[in-house]
């Protein structure tokens, strides 16, 4: 069974271009080896290793990536809809300080850059709310009580 990856259609880019590049890098790669090689005993030999090491790292990713790009399922944001979705770019208010995040699928997500899953607590809690709603969001350090400003 094709278990489903949701991914924005930036995600999705993002993922070809890395398989792209993971592609191109395993010449390099294979030429390390070749080049290793000639050095002599593989038992002792530390750049042998690491060329393998990083052969097996490019490979794995490669497979990896083109599992995920089979299952992607790309959604695109309903502009029209005024609720937060996959795509939507809110601005939330918690307190007296606001934040931007968009709401992304799990393998994107990255918070240091204001990319939140949509399967996360507060992507979860957010889904579907409007602007003006308000969203509770419990933590161990409490309620939180995130105010929604705007989506885009």
């Amino acid at each position: 069974m094709k278990e489903e990856i949701l991914l924005t259609p930036t995600g999705l880019e993002k993922l070809k271009k890395e398989l792209t590049d993971l592609k191109t890098r395993r010449k390099t790669v294979a030429d390390r080896i070749r080049t290793a090689r000639e050095f002599g005993d593989l038992s002792e030999n530390s750049e042998y290793e690491d060329a393998r090491n990083e052969q097996s790292f490019v490979e794995g990713r490669i497979q990896e990536l083109e599992d995920m790009i089979l299952k992607a399922k790309v959604t695109t944001k309903n502009s029209a809809s005024g609720k937060i979705e996959m795509g939507s770019i809110v601005t939330l208010k918690l307190e007296r300080d606001q934040f931007n995040y968009e709401i992304v699928g799990a393998n994107e997500s990255d918070p240091a850059q204001g990319k939140i899953s949509i399967e996360s607590p507060l992507g979860f809690a957010l889904s579907g709310k409007a602007k003006g709603e308000k969203v509770e969001l419990k933590t161990p350090n409490g309620v939180m009580v995130y105010e929604i400003i705007s989506i885009k």
